[in-house]
Order: structure tokens, then C-alpha cells, then sequence
């Protein structure tokens, strides 16, 4: 597969596995032609084309020719600059790296993260708080994070593969739609009925399982497992983490348990105060889940993987 190849099918995977459907989407695509159509002409060199076509600002190839030919990819949850100086340490021994992927976002992906976080107020439309309120909720979170990440160094590891001459690409909110995806088809499967059986289903999951043997998988962080889930949510995708308001809409809507990769202390004291059962998967282990469904699609176009930075290769 040539790189564009890869990018173009973690988009459309992503898209299949968006909680916001075709028909939301198609409209995020249409807005962003407007908003370039509408640019005057010495603004538009400014303006990033991939907007058109893909819907996920915190996903791009960072760096190479899209159409190099890859049979082999360094793979990991961060890919940062030892990571880069590990690729031209492996080709140096002989092996081929032809590609490095990423899962969280450097250089513009990372500036454009808070870009996806607007599809949050459409998944808690799913469960049932009103979408102005959602709006609202998340334009506030999305503001503090592009602040947070103004004084960032973004390109020190796009520079880093420049200059040794290896693309690099991140693919982060694809992945993160499929994990969420793929837990909640489960969850809503199961019904679990207390909050130990949420965590005695996900240290069934390979990923899980051996994070939870390191000290870093599931755990309960608000209420005990002895309490009933009700309605579970599995909170894993838009970006980063949403804002401290949306709990208690949440609580009002009849959200019993969230399952997500992590939680602020903040967030975690208002979900307390409302009741609100959390379990925490795991950051790392559910990317990873997140990329290996991607992977597995990789591996059948014949493409070798290499995983490191904490990235346990699973096949489904």
C-alpha cells in the first residue's frame, strides 16, 4: 500500500465507526467547503484542503511523499523522538521501516485536536442531553485546550523524521471511534449488571488483560462494584477529555456508568457528586485496542508491523 492508501482507509474506517453517523458527517464535510469557499483568496493558502475530505483535524501524514510504497511500519501509541531515532537505529541494522505511525497526534494533528472535540456534544445528544447544551458545554472545553496547547513545541518529532528522512503519519480519533465502537456494541450486548461485571468483561479483552497484570488496567474509580451500571457509556472518542458541566446532563439523561481511558480529578469529583459510576479502562490499552482493529485491516494488504511505545500487537 502506498501511504495515501493507508491514510485514506483509517478515514473511512473511522467514518464507518463514528457515533455521529454519515448524515452528520456529511454535513462537518460541507461546512468546512464553505468555510473555504467563502475565504478570500489570500486567505486560502492558509486554510488545510485535508478538511474537505477528511473530518478528523487531529489525524494527517506529518511528513513524506504520500506516494511511497510501504511494506513495513514502526507503530506505536506515541512516536516521539527516540522513537524516530529507534526507526534509523533499526534500518541501520538491516531491517526495513518504511513508515512510522503514530496514534496521538504531533506537529498539526496535535494543533488541530481540539478540532474533533465538537463531535462530543453530538454523542451526548445520543444519550439524551440537548445539543444546544451540548454546544455550549464543549465550545468552553474546546477554547481551554487550544489555549493549553499554544505554548507546545509541536514539530520536534515531525523535525526529527525530516531530517533522517522517515514519513511519519498519526491516525488518533479513527482509531479512538473504533475502540468506542467496538466496547460499546459489546457493552450494549451484555447489559452488565453490576460495575464488577464491567471490569470482569474488559480484563477478559487481551489488551486489558495484560495491562491489568503491569498495574495499569481496569479500575473503578468512582463507586464500588457492587453497585448496579444501568445504562453504560463508553467514553473514548472526540479528542480529549469534555468538560466538567456535561456530568450532571449526563446523570439527568439516565447515564449509569461511564467506561473511558481516563479521567481529570475534576471530572471525577462531579461525577461523584452525581452518581455517575466510572470505570477506567485504561489510556494506553484502549489505544491500543483502538489501533490494532486498524492494523489487522493493514496486515491483510500484506504490510508488516513493528509495535513499540507501548502498543501490544493483538489480531482480531
Amino acid at each position: 500500500m502506498k501511504i495515501k492508501e493507508i491514510y485514506d482507509l483509517a478515514i473511512k474506517e473511522g467514518m464507518n465507526a463514528d457515533p455521529r453517523g454519515e448524515e452528520e458527517l456529511k454535513r462537518v464535510l460541507e461546512k468546512a467547503k464553505k468555510e473555504y469557499d467563502d475565504l478570500k483568496e489570500t486567505e486560502k493558502e492558509f486554510f488545510d484542503l485535508e478538511k474537505l475530505t477528511n473530518p478528523y483535524s487531529d489525524t494527517r501524514i506529518l511528513i513524506g511523499d504520500s506516494d511511497v510504497e510501504v511494506k513495513s511500519i514502526l507503530c506505536g501509541i506515541d512516536i516521539e523522538v527516540g522513537e524516530v531515532l529507534l526507526a534509523d537505529r533499526l534500518k541501520e541494522k538491516g531491517k526495513d521501516i518504511d513508515l512510522l505511525l503514530a496514534h496521538h497526534p504531533e506537529g498539526k494533528s496535535l494543533t488541530g485536536l481540539p478540532g474533533v472535540m465538537k463531535m462530543q456534544a453530538d454523542i451526548w445528544h445520543r444519550e439524551g442531553v440537548p445539543i444546544n447544551i451540548g454546544d455550549v458545554l464543549i465550545d468552553k472545553r474546546m477554547k481551554e485546550v487550544q489555549r493549553s496547547l499554544m505554548p507546545v513545541n509541536h514539530n520536534r518529532a515531525v523535525d526529527a523524521a525530516r531530517i533522517l528522512d522517515i514519513p511519519f503519519m498519526n491516525i488518533h480519533t479513527p482509531a479512538d471511534n473504533m475502540v468506542t465502537s467496538f466496547l460499546q456494541k459489546q457493552f450494549d450486548e451484555l447489559s452488565p449488571y453490576t460495575v464488577k461485571d464491567v471490569i470482569d468483561f474488559l480484563k477478559k479483552i487481551p489488551e486489558y488483560k495484560e495491562a491489568a497484570k503491569m498495574g495499569a488496567g481496569p479500575m473503578i474509580l468512582v463507586g464500588d462494584g457492587d453497585k448496579r451500571a444501568g445504562r453504560v457509556v463508553v467514553d473514548m472518542t472526540g479528542g480529549t477529555e469534555g468538560p466538567e458541566g456535561v456530568l450532571e446532563k449526563l446523570a439527568d439523561a439516565g447515564v449509569g456508568t461511564i467506561v473511558g481511558m481516563h479521567m481529570g480529578n475534576k471530572l471525577r469529583k462531579k461525577a461523584d457528586e452525581y452518581h455517575i459510576n466510572v470505570v477506567i479502562a485504561g489510556h494506553i490499552a484502549s489505544d491500543a485496542v483502538g489501533l490494532n482493529l486498524l492494523l489487522d485491516k493493514f496486515e491483510k494488504k500484506e504490510i508488516n508491523i513493528t509495535p513499540c511505545s507501548g502498543l501490544m500487537r493483538v489480531s482480531r
